[in-house]
């Protein structure tokens, strides 16, 4: 299955939504930082979000150091941002509120 690339028009459109995102890598993802109480929080937060990678076979690439979690979200197949990025997103905002 082709995954297409946002159009700088649609990206714009989706991120106005996920305000606690933004573009990197040239407009080809998007990152979040979030820091937490303890590593224990930061650490549970990171299998709850590996969980949902796995389940939509889309994984984020991340940094995690202490209470400090750092996401990014591309899709490889289309060379920059997808809807599968911004659905992603979604999800993982949803985990935090």
């Amino acid at each position: 299955m082709t995954v297409e690339q946002l159009s700088a028009e649609e990206r714009d459109s989706w991120l106005s939504g996920l305000k606690d995102w933004s573009l990197t890598r040239e407009g080809k993802a998007i990152e979040r930082k979030i820091e937490f109480a303890d590593f224990s929080e930061a650490f549970a937060f990171m299998t709850r979000v590996a969980m949902i990678a796995e389940s939509r076979d889309h994984h984020p690439e991340w940094f995690n150091v202490y209470n400090r979690v750092e996401i990014t979200l591309t899709t490889h197949d289309a060379d920059g941002l997808s809807l599968r990025d911004v659905k992603m997103a979604r999800k993982i905002d949803a985990l935090l509120n």
